[in-house]
């Protein structure tokens, strides 16, 4: 009556066995470490690895290890100390070539990281960090919008020889004035034709002059907001990544804010800094006494020529005349070079600079043109004892091209060095710049001490509201309490156990819910014992008492969870941030003290009672 079939104490078993592999990697803790990227992709690796160790050694800093992890360098250090001083020297052996972040690395054995077993990351309250909400100007994004539509009127109605009066922006309205109706019915014919999907065209006549207007619908203006709010958070997203932050936290607030956690970042400038820098392109053409240049910094520069760096070396001169700017990129894509296999990057422009690009194209077939890439940021620097910020502007060239025919609004960016560098030019130029201003209305530092102090209380927590449950289910049902003991400590490991796997973010909430759970945990084998000891007072045998009480409270068990379930699914689909990891743990606990509670001590009632013919009495 109370067996189970070896199958299910052999899923038991593979539970439990995956259970505590994944739970693991959290007893190992963190190595403190320094992250070393260099900011140009043809870098290799292992030579900067090469570099950074050799260097290390020289200054005599100890290190315990050291690895590449997604082309960054990691040296983990023994303690803070080394750590940050460190940090400090290889800044200024490197220099502005190369990013050098402070990280915590994970003391995990190779051996389970082989088996992709991860401890799970700490959010900001537990590790310490810096918070920002910041609030986006989405009417400005409407408003440029709007500035490009009455731009690409102007131009196309010039370059079509279709005579107006002006063409102004109003609301959310482009108003062209003609005068007279066959110039305006032309150019409707004409712009209706490009903007068919994101302007609704009406004409209306006013003060002796025919208007043209182009609305634009709501439905299109939220889909501009929108798009520039998500565009907002790629940005934020490619520039905090060089922070070198284990688990940053960018996500929108609201219709209107972003927030930005950056766990283990101390220095809040800093952090402003890399969030404030930007990235574009310009197109030159190759002064064309450049042949003769003897590439050095010192060397002689026309009075019509401008020196870039090369990326590949030495240095270029390019004509001071821009051909074409970032501004009037649209969209850009990494890709492979059907022709040579190498790496591009696929450029599409506005149409307004498709025309510009077209006409500047035209007229320089056969000549050089470089792409050069301009990245400007905010750097802190200490000056006579005060911390100064300002905004510094690299511009480097990182391409040099003949045109072989005209280039319109579609084409490509070849020589590359790898496929690394063409995806990261491509998000730059797509993410490289906000799509619309932000201002940072909320920050928040909390310290790695007080991180370290709301661990210590969440684990301390966790430990008393374990012995209290465990001391009470001990004393009332003895060895059926000891069983439920057991069942409650397992999916304690499978908690911690499914977090990892899922690479969550533990935080002070998801504690409060690991909390919550420890005390709900036992709530299904208390229904249990109690339906247990009733069957037995009501006369049934025990071995059939045990088989009514969790075939009868099952029923009751179920509804319960499921309630509790339902509620941590609406905490996490409308809360946020901390409410959102309570949700989280508590979902996570729900469904593991049932398969514990249920199924586990089923299996350990059955193995210590099931075989037992002349049972007689229960300690329970």
């Amino acid at each position: 009556m109370n067996r189970y079939p070896l199958w299910k104490y052999l899923v038991l078993i593979v539970a439990v066995v995956v259970g505590v592999l994944y739970a693991l990697p959290n007893l190992y803790g963190e190595d403190p470490a320094v992250q070393v990227s260099a900011t140009r992709a043809q870098d290799n690796p292992q030579d900067v690895q090469r570099r950074v160790l050799a260097f290390l050694d020289e200054a005599g800093i100890p290190y315990t290890g050291y690895e590449i992890e997604e082309e960054r360098v990691l040296v983990r250090l023994e303690n803070e100390d080394d750590q940050l001083r460190a940090a400090d020297l290889l800044r200024d052996d490197l220099g502005s070539g190369y990013t050098v972040a402070l990280n915590l690395a994970p003391a995990t054995p190779d051996w389970l990281r082989s088996l992709k077993a991860e401890p799970m990351y700490l959010g900001l309250d537990l590790r310490g960090g810096v918070h920002f909400l910041m609030q986006v100007d989405l009417d400005a994004s409407v408003a440029q919008t709007l500035q490009r539509f009455q731009s690409d009127f102007r131009t196309q109605l010039r370059r079509e020889r279709i005579r107006y009066s002006g063409v102004e922006v109003e609301d959310n309205r482009v108003i062209a004035r003609f005068r007279n109706a066959p110039e305006r019915e032309q150019a409707l014919q004409l712009l209706r034709a490009s903007y068919r999907n994101d302007l609704n065209f009406s004409q209306e006549e006013r003060d002796g002059q025919f208007w043209l207007i182009g609305e634009v619908p709501e439905e299109r203006i939220q889909e501009i907001r929108l798009a520039a709010l998500q565009q907002n958070i790629t940005t934020l997203r490619n520039r905090v990544n060089e922070l070198g932050v284990a688990e940053p936290v960018i996500q929108r607030q609201g219709s209107d804010r972003i927030v930005v956690q950056l766990p283990g970042v101390q220095d809040t400038a800093r952090a402003k800094d890399i969030i404030g820098a930007t990235a574009t392109l310009e197109f030159r053409m190759v002064h064309s006494d450049n042949a003769g240049y003897g590439g050095r910094e010192d060397s002689p520069v026309p009075a019509d020529a401008l020196r870039y760096i090369y990326r590949d070396g030495g240095y270029v001169l390019l004509e001071r005349e821009v051909m074409l700017t970032g501004d009037y990129i649209s969209n850009a894509s990494s890709g492979i070079d059907s022709e040579t296999g190498g790496p591009q990057v696929n450029i599409r422009l506005t149409s307004d600079g498709g025309s510009l690009f077209n006409r500047a194209t035209r007229e320089n077939v056969g000549r050089p043109m470089a792409v050069v890439f301009i990245e400007t940021r905010t750097e802190t620097r200490e000056v006579d004892g005060e911390t100064v910020r300002e905004r510094v502007q690299t511009e480097e060239v990182i391409n040099i091209a003949t045109i072989r025919e005209p280039l319109h609004s579609q084409f490509r960016i070849t020589g590359l060095d790898s496929t690394t560098e063409a995806r990261d030019l491509a998000l730059l130029l797509r993410a490289g710049s906000l799509s619309a201003p932000i201002d940072i209305i909320e920050e928040r530092t909390v310290g790695p001490s007080l991180g370290q102090e709301n661990i210590n209380q969440g684990f301390m927590a966790v430990v008393i509201g374990f012995l209290l449950v465990v001391a009470f289910m001990a004393f009332y049902y003895k060895v059926f309490g000891l069983i439920a003991n057991m069942a409650l400590f397992l999916n304690l490991v499978f908690i911690v156990a499914v977090l990892s796997m899922l690479q969550a973010t533990l935080t002070l909430p998801g504690i409060a819910g690991i909390v919550l759970t420890v005390g709900m945990a036992v709530d299904a084998n208390v229904l249990i014992f109690q339906r247990i000891r009733e069957e037995l007072h009501a006369g049934l045998r025990p071995q059939e008492a045990i088989h009514a009480g969790y075939a009868k409270a099952l029923s009751t068990i179920a509804d319960a969870n499921i309630t509790t379930l339902l509620a941590a699914l609406v905490l996490f689909l409308f809360g946020t941030g901390p409410v959102q990891g309570f949700a989280v743990t508590l979902s996570i606990g729900i469904v593991t003290s049932m398969f514990t509670a249920i199924m586990g001590t089923r299996a350990v009632v059955n193995l210590i009672y099931g075989r037992r013919r002349r049972l007689s009495a229960l300690p329970i």
